[in-house]
């Protein structure tokens, strides 16, 4: 048995009408909150050209937060792999362990973070894309790792560093190159859940002993806790909001909760943000654990990494206070 993880997952989410730098200072506040509690990871994820999500320098805002914190580990969740050339990648986090050894995780995807036009300005050749994910992911590892005696381009920094890498997806491919090649894995239950059992229980089958010796499965979900449940499910308007305007191609600002969400959506919008939220926890400390303990038996999760958007900041420091109350200790297999 050994005691269930905790993370966080920050997409550095803006209010109406903020600047960027806001966002990031409450960032960096979050992350020393949550290294105070005892969580395991401050994660970031990689996107681009969304208004109201200010995440997309990824490797910039590890950096400042890792630089803003002491023992909590800092890393990526995702770098979009496709988007960026292995080598640029592999000397950017080289240069993070670098400047903080033994604290940094390069979380890869390989989805483009952002819609057609976005990737196009991003893979200036349009020849990457997530077909080639294994080979650029390979080339990565190439550079993190010993440089061996035929291999003429070198990551400085970053050969010999090692960097952790973790695998991260919504659908079959990534939980099936996870297991094969023996990495941890995270799946974005946080809004694409309809994969997650499936998913993990193809990576257990298909897990051969590599970088890990046994599966580290690894969750991300919504997650919501307050006082009571009442209160927890009125703070989740905040996200349930964001994804509408999400689906309406909208900005994704975080948004004052209401009372109900009653006449702001129409029946198939409704719909289409519930299934996107479908695996979210949220509630009271009593209801929250249930969700995570039966979420870590239900999928063999060895980490929960937490998304918790609420409008007041306030309220989502107290939500990852009681998530870790209401958690600890839940072992797992």
């Amino acid at each position: 048995m050994s005691e269930l993880r905790l993370s966080v997952l920050d997409l550095v989410g803006l209010r109406p009408g903020e600047e960027a730098s806001e966002g990031i200072a409450r960032s960096v506040t979050l992350a020393q909150h949550v290294e105070n509690l005892g969580y395991q990871r401050f994660l970031l994820a990689e996107h681009h050209s969304i208004a109201g999500i200010a995440s997309s320098a990824t490797a910039v805002l590890i950096g400042h937060i890792a630089g803003a914190t002491k023992s909590i580990r800092v890393g990526s969740a995702g770098i979009m792999l496709p988007n960026h050339a292995p080598l640029v990648v592999a000397e950017q986090f080289g240069t993070l362990e670098a400047l903080y050894p033994g604290r940094i995780d390069l979380g890869l995807g390989r989805a483009p973070g952002g819609d057609f036009h976005t990737m196009r300005a991003l893979r200036r050749d349009l020849k990457q894309s997530g077909d080639d994910f294994p080979a650029l992911l390979e080339e990565l590892r190439t550079y993190l790792g010993d440089p061996r005696p035929d291999q003429i381009v070198h990551a400085f920094p970053g050969e010999g560093s090692r960097v952790p890498v973790l695998l991260l997806g919504s659908s079959a491919f990534g939980a099936q190159l996870a297991g094969m090649l023996g990495l941890p894995y995270a799946f974005a239950a946080h809004f694409a859940p309809e994969y997650l059992y499936a998913a993990a229980r193809l990576y257990r089958e298909m897990f051969r002993p590599g970088v890990l010796q046994e599966p580290h499965m690894m969750v991300g979900v919504q997650v919501i806790a307050a006082p009571t449940d009442a209160e927890a499910k009125r703070l989740f308007t905040t996200p349930q909001q964001r994804f509408l305007r999400l689906i309406r191609n909208q900005p994704v600002e975080l948004l004052p909760p209401v009372d109900s969400m009653d006449g702001l959506w129409a029946d198939y919008e409704q719909a289409a943000v519930e299934s996107k939220l479908g695996a979210a926890i949220v509630g009271g400390p009593e209801t929250v654990r249930a969700g995570i303990e039966k979420l870590a038996r239900d999928t063999g999760a060895k980490e929960i990494i937490a998304v918790t958007d609420t409008y007041d900041f306030n309220d989502r420091l107290r939500s990852y206070e009681l998530l870790a109350e209401a958690m600890l200790p839940i072992a797992t297999v």
